[in-house]
């Protein structure tokens, strides 16, 4: 089925969605590949204002801005605080920098996007909100995957009712991870909730709210290089019956892998795939089939438009710009990104602990 015979509710859903005023300065902290490859595409398509970058490595920063044509390559962090031009301040390096950096961006009065995970330190995610809070100032977290077609087209049919009372929700995931394509994460301790999961976590959130308890179990592959966890299964229960299902493997070699998205629904159900998980980095796009319980007419299936790398990317920078403009909160707020945190931790701690979760537990 084409893009044209998805339904027109969904089409407008997965339109882009931009504030009135989007010519905000913006300037990046850390030139890396995800800034290369998600933000800066995603941004340009959108007609963002991109100022320049800085980065700890000078000749990365000025590849970067070469590459992208942008105006300006800074030599720290304070020339951009100190340059009128940058509206936003877009950081995007290691969680650990991340704490200082947003902490002198915040004294610096500027708005700001961090990069996610927010923190690995749910005690310095609270300060870091609590800082921006006190300013005044407006920061989001770039958790793009809830601007992802799958994600937006699945909300978009619960908000029109076609799904009727969700029962359940499942995100299987099995595939090669090349970790060392990042050898910073491969390192980490705690590495697939952490840095892969969140994604899921956090659009799960976003799709269903807070669960009551979180139960997770974690393994690794005998033979992996990378430090921490690289296969987990991870359950969400819900006050009302409900449950959720994120299962997720990085080491499977075989030629049958997949990335499933399923919604279950009293009326309705979703079946559909996260393509970017497909022939990583390239991706595929989303695919998507609804079948209705009784309105046999609903029923269709797509290949959604748009890729989560780099399209979604786009979503996290303009809902800060609007709320910079109205006032509201941004989609990914520092705040609601302390549920997400709260969710990942307890995962961990389920895991530690041997036992459920509730995420209120998580405190700083």
């Amino acid at each position: 089925m084409t893009s044209d015979s998805i339904p027109l509710f969904i089409q407008k859903a997965l339109t882009r969605k931009l504030p009135p005023k989007t010519d905000y300065g913006i300037a990046f902290v850390g030139c890396g590949g995800i800034v290369n490859y998600g933000h800066i595409p995603s941004y340009r398509a959108s007609g963002f204002n991109l100022i320049g970058g800085y980065d700890i490595n000078q000749e990365t920063a000025e590849k970067t801005v070469q590459t992208h044509d942008m105006k300006k390559v800074f030599k720290s962090l304070d020339e951009i605080l100190a340059d009128p031009a940058v509206e936003i301040v877009d950081i995007a390096v290691l969680p650990e920098d991340q704490w200082n950096i947003a902490r002198t961006v915040i004294a610096a009065g500027k708005p700001l996007l961090c990069q996610k995970p927010f923190s690995t330190n749910y005690a310095q995610a609270v300060e870091m909100t609590n800082l921006a809070q006190q300013a005044g100032l407006k920061m989001a977290v770039q958790q793009q995957f809830r601007w992802s077609s799958i994600i937006q087209a699945a909300r978009a049919l619960m908000n029109e009712g076609w799904l009727g009372d969700i029962l359940d929700a499942q995100v299987q995931v099995s595939i090669h991870t090349p970790w060392d394509m990042w050898p910073w994460i491969a390192n980490q301790p705690r590495l697939e909730v952490m840095f892969h999961s969140i994604h899921y976590l956090d659009s799960l959130r976003y799709l269903f709210g807070e669960p009551a308890l979180v139960t997770s179990r974690h393994a690794k592959n005998p033979a992996q290089k990378a430090k921490g966890e690289t296969k987990t299964i991870t359950t969400w229960e819900y006050s009302n019956g409900m449950q959720i299902l994120i299962a997720i493997c990085h080491y499977d070699w075989s030629p049958a892998l997949y990335s499933n998205f399923r919604v279950l629904g009293t009326d309705g159900v979703i079946e559909g795939t996260i393509g970017t998980n497909y022939d990583y980095p390239d991706g595929r796009n989303d695919t998507l089939t609804f079948t209705s319980r009784e309105h046999l007419e609903q029923n269709f299936s797509a290949t959604l438009p748009g890729k989560w790398i780099p399209d979604a990317f786009y979503g996290p920078m303009a809902s800060l710009m609007e709320a910079i403009q109205t006032g509201s909160e941004p989609v990914t707020s520092a705040r609601d990104n302390l549920g997400t945190l709260r969710v990942v931790e307890a995962a961990y701690r389920s895991m530690n602990e041997g036992r459920s979760v509730n995420p209120l537990e998580i405190t700083a």
